[in-house]
């Protein structure tokens, strides 16, 4: 936080610069900036925009508030990759407040805190991390002598926009689960009971995954604006389909093959873990799409066994029951159509554009025969033509 007293009349370096003493490239930069606008689902060559933005502003300020939280989300974020945590801090945004990270401590944090919030009124982005206890006028989370509800109205009220990070911010998460001793709140109830009106977005998950948080802070940083949120207030690009859809054993759920038993021969096979109580059918979230600690392919609950238990939706995670069977939705096809038998043949390409197209009113094994069996007749007619 030093920097903030150095020498205003020398020019100021540029992000570009910094990341060239760091050994990264321009090339680099802009295949980091192109990636970001994949996963954002931009047009081609918002990369480049996303690149210039990044390089010719003044990092932006943040300021992260820590309630009730394990410090999951702090974890996630110090296991990213690109950039890492310490590229993100110290060249794209100014991290001037955060609990965990912080060189000082005690009084010296709350004054610069206070100090840095009157410097970048209006300007700065306010993280809120762990849900914010009300029931008693909030006397269950203090920080510096102020309840975390005071402090998330002060900061809130005074930032250009509010991230709320992980499932606790976003929704409550495991403190707001039955019987809710402390009245744990959202940060964007909290704000809504005041009429503070700030913009937010959720970025729900236990914890959620890093790049979902960088994305949108790149994305706010180039538009000037928060991504496209749904109903829940989640960007679209991250929350927009189902795990179910995306999920790496969804042709055994269309075959019917389940895992019954942990342990069992379906489970050791991969099948699906919809008996075993798996929420994904009623989950939104991309956790089969970009994985995470980029360690390569199964790196996420369902990749190594276990049912995802609906994290980042609000009313399954941390309120039904475990192994409680999900309650899907609505079926729809996924991204991509994967074998249920690799390395037998593959369903003809005709008949996999039939199904993306009526798998939405088909549901489970039995739209997984029709389709097989559509794709049998069209081979038969061709030999019979032929």
């Amino acid at each position: 936080m030093n920097d903030q007293k150095a020498d205003t009349s020398q020019e100021p370096v540029s992000t570009l610069d910094r990341l060239r003493e760091q050994g990264v490239s321009r090339r680099d930069f802009l295949k980091f900036c192109t990636g970001v606008a994949v996963a954002l689902g931009l047009p081609l060559g918002m990369g480049e925009a996303i690149a210039e933005a990044v390089a010719n502003q003044k990092r932006p300020p943040v300021l992260w508030l820590s309630a009730q939280e394990c410090t999951g989300c702090t974890e996630s974020l110090l296991r990213s990759n690109h950039p890492t945590f310490e590229k993100l801090i110290l060249e794209l945004i100014s991290l001037e407040y955060h609990e965990t990270l912080l060189a000082g401590c005690g009084k010296q944090a709350e004054d610069w805190r206070v100090k840095s919030m009157k410097e970048n009124k209006g300007r700065y982005i306010l993280v809120v991390d762990g849900s914010i206890p009300v029931k008693d006028n909030g006397i269950y989370c203090k920080i510096g002598g102020k309840t975390a509800q005071s402090l998330l109205e002060e900061m809130g009220a005074q930032a250009a926009a509010v991230i709320a990070i992980g499932s606790c911010a976003s929704w409550g998460g495991i403190p707001s689960a039955d019987p809710n001793p402390t009245g744990a709140t959202s940060a964007h109830e909290v704000l809504k009971m005041k009429g503070i009106t700030t913009p937010v977005v959720n970025i729900p998950g236990c914890p959620p995954n890093p790049y979902n948080f960088l994305s949108t802070v790149l994305h706010l940083l180039t538009f000037r604006k928060l991504p496209e949120l749904d109903e829940q207030a989640r960007p679209k690009f991250a929350y927009g389909r189902l795990i179910h859809e995306n999920c790496e054993r969804r042709p055994h759920f269309d075959s019917g093959r389940f895992a019954v038993q942990f342990g069992d021969e379906g489970h050791r096979k991969g099948y699906c873990l919809y008996k075993l109580g798996c929420k994904g059918p009623e989950t939104f979230a991309n956790c089969p799409s970009i994985l995470y600690n980029d360690v390569g392919a199964g790196a996420w609950p369902v990749g190594t066994g276990h049912p995802c238990f609906g994290c980042t939706e609000k009313g399954v995670g941390f309120t039904v029951p475990l192994h409680y069977p999900a309650r899907p939705k609505y079926i729809t096809p996924p991204t991509f159509f994967t074998e249920a038998y690799p390395g037998k043949p593959e369903v003809a390409p005709g008949t996999k554009a039939l199904a993306a197209g009526v798998a939405g009113a088909v549901i489970g094994a039995a739209g997984a025969a029709m389709l097989t069996g559509l794709g049998k007749k069209d081979d038969e007619n061709k030999d019979k033509e032929e």
